[in-house]
């Protein structure tokens, strides 16, 4: 009677910024929380993995800004996890490894709680291997110490033995240090370290932006300041960042440092982003269309009634194939009443979505674009023919104007639409303006008309900022609208695919940094 309901808590560990490095584990954890407690994070994407109506607590704690204190913090899991809940508290990097994860699940097995600790990638291994700096190498050293560098080397009762740490691992790793860093080279060259040892100050390690900065124990100092290094760091002090010259493999990645904004769709941009990401480059998500169901499902719904009629399908994106078969199943329908239609599909994801449920297009043409797919059907002699289009509900007339002229039936029906989506604006418009922006992707005509839409009291200005931004778009018919809309086209992929337009977008920096 009066007993509190068993909640549990998980300690979970974020890693140290790149997204690709959060565990399988805490990921899981993440869905399936109740409550979500959380530090400051180098990349908030990992509450994108949290359920609908979860509690996001958080906590505040960075490097010079501490928003609760350490026993608020610890108060409030237990509190959270005694009504019942599945807490979750989410820490950068690794809970154990000077994230006082300890004294939280101390403070959980004080008050008799049910929790796990669920590992993370620190930042003292991982940093330095995207900066190219193995911590350990048989040719160098095989003795390795994770120090913190918060604690100030010159107070009287340091818990740091620095007359033995200096001269006693070959690499030493400094987690939050800059601050500190004068203090900590001046202790360690005055208790054995020689000046000439190589260091490393690798600033926002992991992430798109990452800095790193070589140079010798004796001079560190000073070409930290020369270049401003602020927190998040970490220092790297041994033999071993020597190394760095011929591993540095993530900083020399094609886009890297590159900034690129991307208006696809939410719906179909995560593969854009994965290979844009995957080559270097930051991604600013910022959909200037969104796509949803058609205003009325009328039309679709009576032509699917109808499919006996039709001799062929037309299939224009891979969007019209999937409302097109959500609505078929809706119906009560599947694939066995397509059975003696041929199937026609421009691109090769929308030919893709048809193979993954085992049919193969009848007709494809080589280019993606409606003219092209015209010229396909001429060997079918399609007068006559009924053919059914199911697609956005504003798209261009050419498709099937060019087939009625050639003698065909085609029946135009709207699956789905693309809307202008409401959302602020104010992010991009800063980074616009400060000049922090590489390039603007556009991947259909409606992502340049609704984009331009989303900035109109900044028209004047935006085609001023179009002077430094490189603007990337998708084939000649999304150029020839950015054109018409007072946009300097950049680049233009030469085929229709999202593939290309990566392919082309690596290329045109890699010219700018060879020219």
């Amino acid at each position: 009677m009066g007993q509190d309901k068993r909640g549990r808590v998980y300690l979970v560990g974020a890693g140290p910024g790149d997204p690709g490095l959060l565990t399988i584990k805490g990921k899981e954890c993440l869905s399936q929380a109740d409550v979500i407690i959380y530090d400051y994070l180098a990349n908030n994407s990992f509450l994108e993995y949290a359920k609908d109506g979860v509690e996001l607590i958080y906590a505040g704690k960075k490097a010079g800004s501490h928003s609760m204190r350490q026993e608020e913090i610890s108060s409030l899991i237990v509190a959270r996890a005694r009504t019942g809940a599945i807490v979750v508290r989410l820490k950068g990097g690794d809970p154990f490894i000077f994230g006082r994860g300890g004294e939280e699940a101390q403070e959980l097995a004080r008050a008799g709680m049910d929790f796990e600790v669920v590992p993370g990638v620190t930042s003292a291994i991982a940093v330095p291997a995207y900066a190219g700096i193995p911590l350990t190498h048989r040719d160098y050293t095989s003795t390795l110490a994770f120090i913190t560098g918060h604690e100030d080397p010159s107070k009287e009762n340091s818990k740091v033995a620095w007359d033995k740490l200096a001269t006693g691992a070959g690499t030493l790793v400094f987690l939050m240090g800059v601050g500190n860093l004068p203090k900590i080279a001046q202790s360690l060259m005055t208790h054995g370290r020689s000046p000439d040892t190589p260091a490393a100050v690798i600033r926002r390690g992991t992430m798109p932006d990452q800095e790193t900065l070589i140079a010798s124990l004796g001079n560190i100092v000073e070409l930290v300041n020369k270049r401003n290094i602020k927190p998040p760091a970490i220092i790297v002090v041994g033999d071993v960042v020597r190394m760095r010259e011929g591993l540095n493999w993530f900083e020399k990645r094609p886009l890297f440092g590159k900034r690129i904004v991307v208006t696809r769709a939410r719906e179909q941009v995560s593969g854009f982003i994965k290979a844009l990401a995957g080559l270097g480059a930051e991604c600013i998500e910022f959909p200037a269309i969104r796509v949803a169901p058609p205003e009325s499902w009328d039309e679709l719904d009576q032509a699917i009634g109808a499919l006996e009629s039709y001799e062929w399908l037309l299939f224009t994106s891979v969007n019209g194939v999937r409302y097109f078969l959500d609505r078929l199943k809706e119906l009560g329908k599947d694939v066995r009443d397509l059975k003696g239609l041929k199937i026609a599909a421009i691109g090769p994801k929308t030919a893709e979505k048809w193979r993954k449920m085992g049919i193969e297009p009848d007709l494809m043409p080589d280019e993606y674009r409606a003219e092209a797919v015209v010229e396909s059907f001429r060997k079918y002699g399609v007068r006559g023919t009924r053919i059914l289009l199911p697609r956005a509900a504003k798209a261009r007339e050419v498709l099937p104007e060019e087939l009625r002229k050639m003698g065909a039936q085609i029946d135009v029906v709207h699956a789905y639409q693309t809307v202008k989506p409401d959302h602020d604006t104010g992010v991009v418009r800063k980074m616009l303006e400060k000049g922090v922006v590489d390039m603007l992707t556009f991947t259909s005509s409606s992502t340049v008309t609704n984009f331009m839409e989303m900035f109109e009291p900044e028209k004047v200005k935006l085609k001023k900022w179009n002077e430094r931004v490189v603007i990337a778009c998708i084939g000649p018919i999304t150029a020839r609208t950015a054109k018409e809309n007072g946009l300097s086209v950049n680049l233009v992929s030469p085929e229709y695919t999202i593939e290309s337009l990566t392919g082309s977008i690596a290329e045109y920096f890699s010219r700018q940094e060879s020219g």
